[in-house]
């Protein structure tokens, strides 16, 4: 979609993109061969310097000089073309960011493998490893995972960075990352009706209890949603294109199914919501 993107580009509004893709001018190659010219000759040398900029900035996987210069809500368009630089991510805390909270697991999907930094046990790799990707995608991360991080860690994360709660929001689809998933029809399985208190839940009882099935379930149910990430990004960006001319040639497919790596205990999970369910 980039490749046919002009809105980063100074003075080119959305309103001017959409002109230009009625005129015929589809893609960046139409104004490299002088269809824009005669259109536009007063604009047509500085968008073309814009241009070259942009296919320098696309051969150094240059995310951050596009998320820099697209209005926030584009920013969905990023992910086709940087999709290989990706990071799906997700946090659990035990709380909500007071004085006393911490985070307990940080889950990163890469569409390839899950990896997973955990409190007590491999958390301080997290600041190594993401460092090897340029684009981030999340939900509510904007607002909860990326200041927790920044806070509790003392981290930042410079990467450009696609917050899905807005971009949904903006498709008409509100309620939380489970509401959301629910409404497109992606299924949790056996973790169905798991929410974030359950996940506060679960490490207190692999904290007090040394339960190694209560810290993969953890997992299992962090590596949902860094997997499902994934597939709203790619149907958020579907129904986004759909708005361009370019919706059948840049429609992406669904991703595969991707296997669970930490069993689930479904007898604990059981325990937890008689216990919650007494209240």
């Amino acid at each position: 979609m980039l490749h046919h993107t002009f809105c980063h580009i100074p003075g080119v509004g959305l309103k001017t993109e959409s002109a230009l893709w009625e005129a015929g001018i589809l893609s960046w190659d139409d104004v490299f061969d002088g269809r824009l010219k005669p259109l536009w000759p007063r604009k047509s040398e500085v968008i073309q310097h814009y241009l070259s900029e942009s296919l320098d900035a696309l051969d150094h996987d240059d995310v951050a000089y596009f998320a820099d210069r697209l209005p926030e809500n584009q920013h969905w368009r990023l992910f086709e073309t940087f999709r290989h630089v990706t990071a799906y991510l997700d946090i659990e805390t035990t709380g909500l960011g007071g004085p006393s909270d911490i985070v307990t697991t940080i889950g990163i999907y890469d569409g390839v493998g899950l990896h997973h930094y955990v409190h007590g046990k491999n958390l301080d790799d997290f600041a190594r490893d993401v460092e090897r990707f340029k684009l981030l995608v999340t939900y509510n991360g904007k607002c909860f995972d990326l200041p927790f991080i920044r806070s509790y860690l003392g981290l930042e994360l410079p990467q450009a960075h696609i917050d899905l709660m807005f971009v949904l929001r903006a498709l008409g689809y509100r309620g939380g990352l489970k509401g959301c998933e629910k409404q497109l029809g992606i299924d949790r399985g056996d973790l169905e009706g798991i929410d974030g208190y359950f996940a506060v839940l679960l490490w207190q009882v692999f904290c007090r209890r040394g339960l190694q099935s209560a810290l993969d379930t953890l997992l299992a149910y962090n590596s949902v949603d860094v997997i499902n990430l994934e597939i709203l990004m790619v149907l958020a960006h579907n129904m986004r294109i759909q708005d361009t001319p370019f919706a059948d040639s840049h429609r992406l497919p669904l991703p595969a199914p991707v296997e669970i790596p930490h069993p689930i205990d479904l007898d604990l999970i059981h325990k937890i919501r008689s216990t919650l369910s007494s209240f």
